[in-house]
């Protein structure tokens, strides 16, 4: 089945770009699934499951949006403008706080997708010189915060023995380790290995490698969708995770997309491709051990006071019952 070429879109509560790459099969409404960004190689399934026709294959249309950052997703899924969102395990506490939404499927377990990045001829060298160091995070409460804490408890120093800066966009950080106001920063592989390749810095350490234990991305759809299109939320992810086999098995294919989307190189993404695919999940289904390790992260981020009920903030009611 051909596949139509890209169109930009407008939701107009918050003035997204989006694209959307449905086949020529006419569906009764499409599902819009949005993505934080859409440069993140986390979300190219998405992109792939819809050029692909796999979606489509499943009956169901799907239009892909692409929101520019996780608040504007979360304000999406709260008004209504997107069904289903594509975000972050942490982003579960969101649903503890009273958002209309639940998670639907665990989308990824350790996180393979983040490096930490250091100046590339800088004072560390070693994990053991960031003792002490300041690194920088985009901003509090999000998984870069994590696990910049969970490599100082590994390191034997405590959550606190690495100091944190909130800094906002890449190029802030980029600026702030050219200056030596910090030794470096949590980032997503394929940018830090870009960043490595252009001199930037040198990538010290694949939380993949340290992190076994962990639920990087989740699904969520909001509670219209929920009570409303559980038949197309069961195509959709029928057709993610056909996706997900799709992508083990054609790595040449899946790679020209993702670069052609994240605009990095295709030989860095191929060079990073088969320690990051292992990360996505072939079912969906939420491991109990890596519940526990979020609901433990809510409270040291201070996402929440307490501990939550974690079986309230998801479902697996909509997964399919054999992944094919």
């Amino acid at each position: 089945m051909k596949t139509s070429l890209c169109r930009l879109t407008m939701v107009a509560a918050f003035g997204v770009a989006a694209f959307s790459l449905g086949s020529g099969a006419a569906f009764a409404e499409p599902l819009r699934v949005g993505k934080p960004q859409a440069e993140v190689f986390s979300f190219v399934p998405l992109d792939v499951g819809i050029q692909q026709g796999i979606f489509a294959k499943h009956g169901i249309e799907v239009e892909g949006l692409a929101l520019g950052g996780a608040a504007k997703l979360q304000q999406a899924m709260a008004a209504g403008a997107i069904d289903v969102g594509l975000g972050s395990g942490p982003a579960l506490s969101f649903i503890a706080k009273g958002a209309p939404q639940l998670g639907i499927a665990a989308m990824a377990g350790r996180p393979s997708i983040m490096a930490l990045l250091v100046a590339k001829d800088g004072p560390i060298k070693t994990v053991a010189d960031l003792k002490g160091k300041t690194l920088s995070i985009s901003a509090p409460g999000g998984v870069p915060e994590w696990l910049a804490r969970e490599l100082s408890r590994q390191q034997g120093w405590g959550p606190d023995g690495i100091t944190l800066v909130g800094l906002g966009a890449d190029s802030s950080q980029i600026a702030a380790l050219r200056t030596g106001e910090t030794v470096g920063f949590p980032n997503d592989i394929f940018v830090a290995s870009r960043l490595e390749r252009q001199g930037v810095g040198r990538i010290l350490v694949k939380f993949g490698d340290i992190v076994p234990v962990f639920m990087m991305h989740v699904i969520f759809a909001n509670d219209t969708a929920i009570a409303n299109r559980g038949d197309d939320l069961r195509k959709f992810l029928a057709g993610w995770f056909e996706t997900i086999a799709y992508m083990r098995q054609n790595k040449a294919a899946s790679v020209k997309i993702a670069a052609e989307v994240t605009n990095v190189p295709s030989d860095i993404i191929e060079s990073v491709y088969d320690s990051v695919m292992p990360m996505f999940s072939d079912d969906g289904r939420f491991d109990p051990k890596a519940l526990k390790v979020l609901s433990a992260s809510f409270v040291e981020l201070n996402l929440l006071p307490t501990e939550p009920d974690m079986s309230k903030l998801y479902t697996e009611r909509f997964l399919p019952s054999a992944v094919k």
